[in-house]
Parts: structure tokens; sequence; C-alpha cells
């Protein structure tokens, strides 16, 4: 049986990128492929003799039909995870204008605007069936081959993955967000001169936002609540999950957070991997 992972999302947002990374990590890449093929090469990497054990596989025109071959390989006994990569429109707008390249759609629109939104209602029901979304409208290049070595460069286990990752909310909140949590109720380290030019990595920052009481008290309610609700999402056989949390300028309180939060989680025995989205800005 092959480990597959279908690589799908909007024009722009990065499935190439993303496919680079995989072939690095030595999975066999197939891109742009038109997704009446999607069984056919399965299903050649699967004979007796192969030696492709793990393959990606670039969506082509029609992903809005992929999630029927899906079933189809799941029921067959394939280990298939979709992957959607996922922008905002001024980003998408912003890449195109730089590339000069066409948009897919580009003759179904009027305007680039429109052909982007126009794609993005189309692969909605795909984007809800994935098993991981990644927003990368705030990612570089390296970001997203974090987010990615941290998805798919294990060995294979089925135990759920965890992403925690902070953000700023003047910044917009991640598309790929499955949990929100806002921490701006915590006081604000940005207002002491000596700690605002410091980080949530700082000693002196985290003791600041995490030592209180009132923050110690909300960790252990929502480092509750989240281990809670962790063993539901994976029995309903979700293998990734998302918990954005949010402070004005994501550099301070919910990177202090997150590291707490992620530290008890790794104690219970959760993968969990973390990431600062606004931390360099």
């Amino acid at each position: 049986m092959a480990d597959v992972v279908l690589i799908t999302g909007l024009s722009g947002a990065g499935r190439s990128g993303a496919a680079d990374v995989l072939e690095d990590l030595g999975w066999y890449v197939i891109d742009n492929l038109p997704t009446p093929l999607v069984e056919v090469f399965v299903d050649l990497a699967s004979k007796p003799g192969s030696d492709i054990t793990r393959l990606a596989l670039v969506a082509g025109r029609q992903q809005v039909d992929v999630m029927p071959k899906v079933a189809v390989l799941r029921a067959a006994g394939h280990r298939v995870r979709v992957l959607f990569l996922d922008a905002s429109t001024p980003e998408l707008v912003r890449r195109y204008e730089t590339s000069r390249r066409k948009h897919p759609l580009d003759g179904d629109a009027a305007g680039l605007v429109e052909a982007i939104e126009l794609e993005r209602s189309s692969l909605e029901s795909v984007k809800e069936a994935a098993d991981l979304v990644i927003d990368t409208t705030a990612l570089n290049v390296h970001e997203l081959k974090f987010k990615l070595l941290a998805a798919f460069d294990g060995d294979g286990a089925a135990r759920m993955q965890v992403a925690l990752e902070s953000f700023g909310f003047k910044r917009g909140v991640p598309l790929d967000a499955d949990i929100v949590m806002d921490v701006r109720f915590l006081p604000n380290p940005h207002w002491d001169e000596s700690l605002r030019p410091l980080t949530g990595h700082d000693p002196a920052v985290r003791d600041y936002v995490v030592e209180r009481a009132q923050a110690q008290s909300f960790l252990d309610q929502f480092e509750r609540l989240v281990a809670d609700l962790l063993p539901a999402y994976q029995a309903e056989g979700k293998s990734y999950l998302t918990v954005s949390i949010g402070c004005t300028g994501g550099r301070h309180r919910s990177v202090a957070v997150v590291e707490e939060l992620a530290e008890r989680l790794r104690r219970r025995g959760w993968a969990v991997n973390t990431h600062h989205r606004d931390l360099g800005r």
C-alpha cells in the first residue's frame, strides 16, 4: 500500500514549493496531475517491484473532483493525506502581479481578484475535507519548509500532530487555524520600555506574561480543554490540528503562551511543533 500526499490549494498559494520540499524529503513527486489519473498513478506505484513508497501528487485542474478519488484510495487501504495551501486574496494578487503570470481562471472572470475568489469558492469543499491546511500568506520558503518538515518528515505514525502558532490580531487571524484563542486580556509587556525590544522567547518577557496568577489559571484551564479535545479530533480521523493564539502584535504574550502550552502538551505525550507567524515583523 502507498503512502500518498495529495497537494491541493489555491493557484499561487505554494503548491509547487510544497512539492519541492517533499521531493527533498525523498517523496516521489508528480506535478500538475489531472484528477482522473490520481488512482492510476497510485496503483502503478503500489505494484510489486515498485520502489516508490511515498508518493506526493500535485493536483492540477479539476481539484474540486479530487475527494471522491481520495475516498476510493483510502477504501483500498492506501494512506492518503490531503494538504491544502491557502493564502489571502491581497497576497495572491501581489504574487501574480510580481510574477506577471495569468491566473488559471483568468478567462472565466472579470479580473484577477474575481478569478481568485471564484477558485476559492470552488475549492471550499476540498479545503474543508483536507487533513492539513497551511496558510502561506505570511510564510517565506524557509517557514513553509519548517511546517512541512514537521508534518511529513516523520516515520508515518498515525498519531495526530499538533501545531501551536502565535500571531498578531492586527495582521489578521491565520487562515489555517482550527482553534483560535485571544490572550490580549493578559498584561502587555509592550508598555514596559525594558521589555518592548524583547520577544516572548526571552525569559524576562516569559516570566512577565506566564508567571502571573491570572496567566497560570488561564493556562491550566486552556491546557485541560485542549487536552480533552485532542483525542476527540484524533478519533474523528484528523491527522493535524492547528491551535492559533493571538495577541496584538504577535511578539510578546502570544509567543510566551504558545511555548508554555507546547511544553505542557508535550509532557502529556502529544507531538507538538510551534510557529510564530509575526515574530520577525
